[in-house]
């Protein structure tokens, strides 16, 4: 098969693997920019141009788009959907994982557990949104953070106030939720490849943080989850419409409470900690899905 991997950077470990994975499966494969792209679109004659060339048809596209460029990253990969290949992640179901209050709405309307979520771009009464979800402790994020950016614990109301009206000053939309303190700054990473969780690690954050996000500092250690987490975790990239996601899962009292359904998950942490060759069993599910006559319902 021909394989394009759609990346801004082709030396990141995630690029790397499952270009040698595919590679080592005899399949051709190209790494290629997005932003680099620039299409033709027409009935009669759509196509994807790069470089000063016009690419030639791929049976199968492997996203792995930064949120910095979501927009015309998934631009580019519907033109691929629309010339007839093969996504891993259709980019519909990107963009929705993206939206950090689409997602969480779509997850609660399937009865998937969430923390108390509130969500506000200028809330004229603080004072009920923190209310909302259970007064403080709470965690006070930016919906358009990404890897623990944008995210603060505010430990008394007068601080979730500080934060939230230093957030509302940057005319953001700002996300509220509950505190788990039983977490104890840990959380469960479920990689999901076709509806099966084929690794997972508890990320445990540094001293002194809550967020247990490896980019930030924090260690990962082999997970054993229940078959009500890894029930969680399949219904929530179902939810999504992702066949590859890592779900971000916290251990509440009250049981298994999704915070994140990453498109675009990274595989070095899973890989190395798990020992498991991730990048080959996602390869062998595109072999699977991309046969010839693929045919995409396109989204809107």
């Amino acid at each position: 098969m021909k394989i394009a991997i759609l990346s801004r950077d082709g030396t990141l470990y995630s690029c790397k693997r499952l270009k040698q994975a595919a590679l080592n499966r005899g399949h051709f494969v190209d790494i290629i920019d997005p932003l680099s792209c620039y299409m033709n679109i027409n009935p009669a004659s759509s196509s994807v141009h790069y470089k000063g060339r016009q690419l030639p048809h791929y049976d199968a596209v492997i996203p792995r788009i930064g949120s910095a460029i979501t927009f015309y990253g998934t631009a580019v990969l519907r033109q691929f959907e629309m010339l007839g290949s093969y996504p891993l992640n259709e980019s519909v179901a990107i963009t929705r994982a993206r939206d950090k209050l689409r997602s969480m709405q779509l997850l609660a309307r399937q009865g998937i557990d969430l923390p108390m979520t509130g969500i506000a771009h200028s809330p004229d009464d603080t004072h009920d949104l923190i209310e909302m979800v259970g007064g403080a402790p709470l965690v006070v994020k930016l919906v358009e953070g990404t890897q623990g950016i944008g995210v603060v614990l505010a430990e008394t109301r007068q601080a979730a106030e500080s934060v939230i009206d230093a957030f509302r000053g940057l005319n953001a939309h700002i996300l509220v939720q509950e505190f788990i303190k039983e977490a104890q700054g840990r959380d469960v990473r479920c990689l999901v490849v076709g509806g099966r969780v084929v690794a997972a690690i508890e990320r445990q954050a540094k001293d002194g943080d809550f967020r247990s996000n490896l980019h930030r500092g924090g260690t990962a250690v082999v997970a054993s989850i229940t078959p009500q987490e890894r029930e969680v975790a399949i219904r929530a990239a179902s939810t999504m419409g992702l066949d590859v996601a890592g779900v971000d899962i916290l251990r509440a009292t009250r049981g298994p409470l999704v915070m994140e359904v990453n498109a675009s998950p990274g595989l070095e942490g899973i890989e190395k900690t798990t020992g498991i060759d991730i990048a080959a069993q996602i390869i062998s599910w595109v072999e699977n899905q991309a046969r010839p006559g693929f045919c995409l319902k396109m989204g809107g």
